[in-house]
């Protein structure tokens, strides 16, 4: 299996995204009818009976592969427990399953998240890594971005003295659409504190990912 390996850096949030926000949603309505649109751009015709209610079924479905424009990570891990009996090494939630859609071409890319981070002053519930990796992936995304944000909202929240996020995905519009390469996955990974500054703790951190599977 192909692998591309990427190391990010934080990027901004644009002007155009803030100007987004201020955009009206539009109704459930208009969005049905765009689904049509396409459709009948596709050749379909839209009248047959197994697309009578393919607007409606779309726009919901919608609704649940995209929830993450709802959510809010900052509260996801707002509860901090910092009874841990001075527990301070490293904390891994790994094999997080995730799918999430490119934002290029609105298809498909799915894998799993690995989380790991040295807590300074307390810990957030396990499932709570869990939840914020679907926060950014229920939305449309590149794997780079998601991997930035995960390790930003955990530094936001808890302080860490380290954070590692490792990503790594099969992309459909790589497998399915343009060169068509089934099986090859790409790998993200951002690294900030005691796992960035000490090559020693990214080896422990690969390890723990790699070595009990």
């Amino acid at each position: 299996m192909d692998a591309v390996v990427k190391t990010l850096a934080l990027r901004p949030v644009s002007a155009d995204a803030e100007k987004a926000k201020l955009i009206p949603k539009p109704s459930r309505e208009e969005a049905e009818e765009a689904v049509r649109v396409l459709l009948r751009w596709a050749g379909e015709d839209i009248a047959r009976e197994g697309l009578l209610d393919t607007p409606k079924r779309v726009v919901k479905a919608y609704e649940e592969l995209f929830r993450g424009y709802r959510e809010d990570a900052a509260e996801v891990l707002s509860k901090v427990f910092e009874e841990v009996e001075g527990y301070d090494d490293m904390v891994l939630v790994r094999d997080i399953a995730f799918h999430s859609h490119c934002e290029h071409h609105m298809v498909p890319f799915v894998g799993k998240a690995h989380v790991g981070y040295f807590p300074s002053g307390g810990v957030v519930g396990l499932s709570k890594l869990a939840r914020t990796v679907d926060v950014y992936a229920r939305r449309f995304q590149t794997q780079e971005t998601m991997t930035a944000q995960i390790t930003d909202a955990i530094d936001t929240a808890l302080k860490p003295r380290g954070i590692a996020v490792l990503i790594e995905a099969e992309h459909m519009c790589m497998s399915m659409r343009g060169v068509q390469k089934q099986g090859a996955s790409t790998i993200t990974t951002r690294f900030t504190g005691a796992f960035r500054d000490d090559p020693a703790e990214q080896v422990r951190f690969m390890s723990m990912v790699r070595g009990f599977k």
